[in-house]
């Protein structure tokens, strides 16, 4: 009952007409970046992030949350439309989504995804309405050993994060790591690595590093693989169009694949590294593994939209239980929002939802109010978002790179800040030439200092002795979870082969079995 009541009064804190603008203004400028093909959320919140310091944190994280899952439609439409993602996230959808805009139906489509996005957002936000404040009450029994290991345990969902190359994305946190280590030592008062400047005495800021990474790195990487030269064609939703509204077949149809995506999406997104991306893949594996009619599926199937779509939206309401109750970001954009957290003097944790319970319900509630606003935005202005798909990236391009600039001096005032801006875009389009993770990166700077910190307290609480770590249930409950994170990737590939080994000779005695037995020959 105390969920509700908390839920309640986080609904009626936004009640106000700031917040409401404020949402639906978040809500826009996330489409926005989202139909800019090559950006993304994490792009979005790291260029739009200075523009909320000066709101209250309440109205300034309800922004940036509709800014997160409207850009998570966003991308949907260019891949509809133009064959081209937003972002990874949506890279699923183009498998079916594309082929039906190709035979007139781009119009359902975009509406069914939009419809999708609402049923699997508000089912994630009821969701996490029930878990979050659950997994908080778990967490705020931890101490500093078992905070550490949570810190150690988001670092090792980098390994999810990373994909095939766990060297080059090892190196990308490293880095993180490193960056993190500027500033002043905490335990000793020490300066570490500020090379005599003043600026640098509180650390690299997050905010110069993710609008650098995300923003202008993003558009080096797609000068450099001549995103400025293309003329991308476009199908409009009235032209070539066999109706703007889905049939009943296609809402019938749609039913499952809908309410299976939000599920799945929800409990994928709950896993740090996971995200919205391995979830959209899971969910079009599933729909296509358990339909009825597989053929069609990557020529225009409408669960093969629906799908993808429903799971994307449901994990990005999924990452935002780790984010606040453990203080863990559950994906590149999640980290740039704890990032904000920072910046307001909120840190999220165990003790968010008791210490600052108008805040983190009345981010909740957003997704309440923020879904329905979206599925309005979404119907009526499709044509409209849509035409912005038709600006060429040479356009593009240097007004992202202004407000890059203009955003990260507009923080602190800083001339160094805009350099170290630029200096990791710059880094930030090698990482992406050469396979390295951003967002691991990202993820290792946020939590570098939190795992430094807790790792001194627990080392003066034990005096020392890292025996500390066995001596507490939750500890060890944590080292178990550790230590399967760590041998589910090594032993997966070894199963894989035994797996196939056993099926190949199988299928070899049941071949063998079935042929003929060769005839004697007789002399006559």
């Amino acid at each position: 009952m105390d969920v509700f009541n908390d839920l309640g009064q986080g609904i009626l804190a936004l009640l106000t007409v700031q917040n409401i603008l404020l949402l639906g203004a978040g809500v826009l400028m996330g489409m926005v970046v989202g139909v800019m093909p090559g950006l993304g959320p994490s792009a979005g919140l790291a260029i739009l992030l200075p523009i909320t310091f000066t709101l209250d944190p309440t109205g300034a994280v309800v922004m940036l949350a509709a800014v997160y899952y409207g850009a998570m439609y966003g991308g949907t439409i260019t891949s509809v439309l133009i064959n081209t993602p937003g972002e990874s996230a949506t890279v699923a959808s183009t498998f079916d989504g594309y082929p039906l805009a190709k035979q007139g139906r781009a119009g359902p489509a975009l509406v069914m995804a939009a419809i999708a996005s609402f049923v699997a957002g508000t089912i994630g936000a009821v969701l996490i309405s029930v878990a979050a404040p659950a997994t908080a009450a778990v967490a705020a029994t931890f101490g500093p050993p078992e905070l550490f290991l949570v810190v150690i345990l988001g670092l090792l969902t980098l390994i999810v994060i990373v994909g095939k190359n766990r060297l080059l994305g090892a190196l990308s946190a490293l880095l993180g790591f490193g960056l993190a280590t500027v500033g002043i030592d905490i335990g000793g008062g020490q300066q570490r690595y500020t090379f005599g400047s003043t600026e640098l005495i509180n650390g690299i800021d997050f905010i110069p590093v993710a609008i650098g990474l995300f923003g202008v790195g993003e558009v080096l990487h797609t000068l450099w693989r001549g995103g400025h030269l293309e003329r991308l064609g476009y199908f409009s939703v009235s032209s070539r169009s066999k109706g703007f509204w889905p049939t009943r077949a296609d809402r019938r149809e749609s039913r499952g694949p809908m309410l299976r995506g939000s599920f799945l999406g929800f409990l994928v997104g709950t896993t740090p590294g996971a995200g919205a991306t391995v979830a959209s893949l899971m969910s079009y594996n599933l729909e296509k593994s358990i339909s009825k009619t597989p053929e069609r599926f990557g020529k225009g199937a409408m669960p093969g939209l629906v799908g993808p779509e429903a799971a994307n939206n449901a994990a990005s309401a999924g990452a935002m239980v780790p984010l606040l109750t453990l203080g863990i970001p559950g994906s590149a954009a999640t980290a740039v929002l704890i990032g904000g957290f920072l910046m307001w003097g909120l840190q999220p944790g165990p003790l968010l939802m008791q210490q600052n319970p108008e805040f983190a319900w009345g981010l909740i509630a957003s997704m309440y109010l923020g879904n329905v606003m979206l599925l309005l935005v979404n119907v009526f202005c499709i044509p409209a978002f849509a035409s912005i798909a038709r600006v060429p990236f040479r356009v593009l391009a240097p007004i992202i790179l202004v407000v890059c600039v203009v955003g990260t001096f507009t923080v602190n005032g800083s001339v160094i800040e805009v350099g170290i801006m630029l200096a990791c875009g710059v880094l930030g389009f090698f990482m992406r030439r050469y396979g390295m993770s951003p967002a691991a990166l990202v993820i290792a700077l946020v939590l570098g200092p939190l795992g430094e910190e807790t790792l001194r307290q627990t080392l003066l609480i034990s005096d020392g002795s890292w025996v500390v770590f066995l001596q507490r249930p939750t500890s060890v409950v944590l080292l178990a979870v550790m230590a399967v994170l760590v041998a589910v990737p090594l032993l997966v590939p070894h199963l894989r082969r035994l797996v196939r080994a056993r099926l190949e000779a199988v299928g070899r005695q049941r071949r063998e079995a079935e042929q003929p037995e060769p005839r004697d020959r007789t002399t006559v």
